[in-house]
């Protein structure tokens, strides 16, 4: 179908409008014109746009500037905790129920299924949703768990128009069932609902890039969607490089290339400046920070798993050795070189006994970071350490073989120290964070999962072996997101043992 039918499907008067939208087809490009066109017709509208992820809400942030308040952008999530926080008593929820979330497994989904079950049984609600929120455009909706999808229907139900994107070829991530919930989100269920039914097929993400490789990307969407595998022998443009590569990688998940079939990976690496290289697995993306000798970034996207470790743990923290067990679990996450017999263990020995050992050398410079957690055994001394140990890494040649690989966590975690507890801290850089949008560099090493919304010139996808991309709807997704990432060029790296069965090769 053609652009001008989403286009005028759009600004129908349709209440719901469904887009199939493959990646690179002009998703956004569509839904952020909708916006302006739609706040330009009136000033007084209000239209809230709600993604799965920050960097798609950091997307239509860019596409949308401008727009000044008639526009909210915002995660499900937040609108979730949002309505969850208003009636938290009658839903037997603490004060933060964002914080509850973080702590309890599948937090926000349950919170979700409180929700759901909360406009169901009071429509008032999901009223006051929609004369705030008169026109909604749902972004990605594939990835709504059946939960989510109610909520949104009954604002629907209640008034709003919906606008909803979507692609159920990039449905990455493995929803459960809960107690109480609802049934899963229907694609097919929900575009027979629609009012309108349209779809993008236009590969314009290419348009400035390489136009072959866009042509190809969609065919193996297709290829993927039947089920059937990609075949890299025959008709695969110059823009894709398929490199025959070996895992050296000792540990689970962990991959470094072989020293001998490297020489293209690097070659192609080092020749563009705007590069992603993409994996499935967080374990897989640290240990190629080391493989590229710490010269590309990892981008850790918005969410800060080992953050809100330390935060939980400062928070339950007894005494000093808790809190100094909690530095030290943290420091070994985001970074290498804390090892226990070089670091650690002199760390937490001086922490327990009160720094009263005499010291000499590197060890007497251990105890110095003990000291802090002795003398502020809270969040705010192990902040201090965290900061303190950044400076010693530039400064100090005991400790320059550290290594931090989450710079952006760890970062945040030495920010603590500015806040009267640590769960004010994390929720106040959360907020920052929400608000400012980063993106990521112009070279970045990133898990798929946080890559979704973004666009490279030039992507590597790696290792597209049997354990990565296994041959299961959620692997075939994956991969599809993965390489729709490529704009010009795509790198495939296929191990000759064990391949990927998602490829002919």
């Amino acid at each position: 179908m053609s652009d001008r039918s989403v286009h005028d499907a759009l600004r129908s008067e349709m209440e719901l409008v469904v887009i199939e939208a493959p990646g690179g087809c002009g998703k956004t490009f569509q839904g952020a014109g909708y916006a302006r066109d739609l706040i330009s017709a009136n000033r007084t509208q209000r239209l809230l746009i709600l993604t799965h992820t920050h960097a798609a809400c950091s997307v239509f942030d860019e596409r949308t500037r401008g727009l000044a308040s008639g526009v909210e952008i915002r995660t499900i999530d937040s609108l979730v905790v949002q309505i969850a926080t208003a009636y938290r008593n009658g839903l037997g929820l603490p004060a933060d129920p964002a914080a509850w979330a973080r702590r309890n497994e599948d937090g926000y989904d349950l919170l979700a299924v409180k929700t759901a079950a909360l406009l169901k049984r009071y429509p008032f609600i999901a009223k006051a949703l929609a004369c705030r929120y008169p026109v909604i455009i749902c972004d990605e909706h594939q990835d709504s768990t059946g939960e989510r999808h109610a909520i949104i229907m009954a604002i629907h139900a209640a008034g709003a128009k919906l606008r909803v994107f979507g692609d159920p070829m990039q449905r990455i991530y493995v929803t459960r069932q809960h107690i109480g919930g609802c049934p899963p989100l229907d694609w097919a269920a929900l575009t027979r609902e629609a009012h309108r039914f349209e779809e993008l097929d236009h590969p314009h993400r290419w348009t400035s890039g390489s136009a072959e490789l866009g042509q190809w990307i969609l065919d193996a969407r297709a290829t993927l969607r039947r089920g059937e595998p990609i075949d890299l022998r025959q008709n695969r443009p110059m823009s894709v490089t398929v490199v025959r590569a070996e895992n050296e990688a000792q540990g689970n998940l962990q991959y470094r290339p072989a020293r001998g079939d490297r020489q293209l990976i690097d070659r192609f690496v080092g020749e563009d400046q705007r590069l992603l290289i993409l994996t499935r697995y967080n374990e897989t993306a640290l240990s190629l920070r080391p493989a590229f000798n710490r010269r590309i970034v990892l981008w850790e996207g918005h969410v800060r798993a080992q953050l809100e470790r330390f935060v939980d743990a400062l928070t339950a923290a007894a005494d000093r050795l808790a809190v100094a067990q909690a530095v030290a679990a943290f420091i070994q996450a985001t970074c290498v070189g804390f090892t226990n017999n070089r670091f650690a263990k002199t760390f937490l020995q001086d922490v327990a006994e009160g720094c009263a050992r005499h010291r000499r050398g590197r060890p007497e410079k251990i105890q110095a970071l003990a000291r802090m957690i002795v003398d502020e055994p809270n969040h705010k001394g192990a902040a201090k350490v965290l900061a303190r140990l950044a400076r010693l890494r530039a400064e100090d040649e005991d400790f320059q073989h550290i290594k931090i690989d989450a710079l952006k966590e760890f970062h945040e975690g030495a920010r603590l120290a500015d806040f009267t507890s640590p769960q004010e801290g994390y929720a106040e850089l959360s907020h920052r964070r929400a608000y400012t949008r980063p993106m990521p560099p112009d070279k970045a090493i990133s898990t798929i999962h946080k890559a979704k919304g973004l666009e490279y010139h030039s992507v590597v996808v790696a290792p597209c072996d049997a354990r990565t991309f296994r041959n299961d709807e959620i692997s075939r997704c994956l991969f599809y997101v993965a390489i729709s990432r490529a704009m010009s060029r795509l790198m495939l790296v296929v191990p000759r043992n064990d391949p990927s069965p998602l490829l002919v090769i």
